[in-house]
């Protein structure tokens, strides 16, 4: 009876220490977008957009949990969750692991469309096509996917490539033109919606 009761008290104790460490306490500074700054005139249909913003949050969603909450995870992964949000603000993915976050909760990894490498080849090609549609609101989120592409495959030669020709050429992205619109000026004309 006592071995029993020994056994109980022991696995309830690894049990309660090991959940511990699966709940590691961190900080969630949620993206703050009151208002897209990508108006309709973005060279993106509505679907691609939410798409993209779904995509997004999932790769961020993973990155948070493989990293089990560490600080560079969480700064891209505001960064992500932050344009998935400016591109579609209504997207359940990106909502939904905002909240989350702020609720200190780590996700599981989740099944998604595209490893990080393949989604940075996805960005890189559709950052350049966005360049040369040469719109104000194209170029802007083509900086962007640019950089993400480097962040996510720095291994990716091309996409370091033009993530840093597009630093030097324009100088370094404001992350809180898409992290913070409520407090940063628009980079996009007012009225753009």
């Amino acid at each position: 009876m006592r071995i029993w009761q020994a056994a109980t008290v022991l696995a309830l104790t690894t049990a309660f220490l090991n959940a511990g460490e699966k709940t590691k306490e961190f900080t969630w500074k949620a993206p703050k977008v009151t208002r897209s700054i990508f108006s309709r005139d973005l060279g993106m249909m509505d679907s691609e957009r939410d798409e993209y913003a779904t995509n997004l949050a999932s790769l961020a969603g993973n990155q948070v949990a493989i990293s089990k909450a560490s600080a560079d995870a969480l700064v891209t992964a505001r960064q992500m969750i932050g344009l998935a949000l400016q591109l579609s603000p209504r997207n359940k993915k990106a909502l939904v692991l905002n909240f989350q976050f702020t609720k200190g909760m780590i996700p599981e990894t989740a099944v998604t469309n595209y490893s990080p490498q393949v989604f940075a080849r996805l960005l890189l090609t559709r950052g350049q096509l966005l360049k040369k549609q040469g719109g104000d609101q194209d170029t802007l989120l083509a900086r962007y996917f640019l950089q993400l592409a480097a962040t996510l495959d720095p291994r990716n030669d091309d996409a370091v490539y033009a993530s840093e020709v597009s630093r030097l050429d324009q100088g370094a992205l404001d992350w809180s033109v898409i992290t913070d619109t409520a407090e940063a000026s628009p980079a996009v004309p007012e009225g753009n919606e």
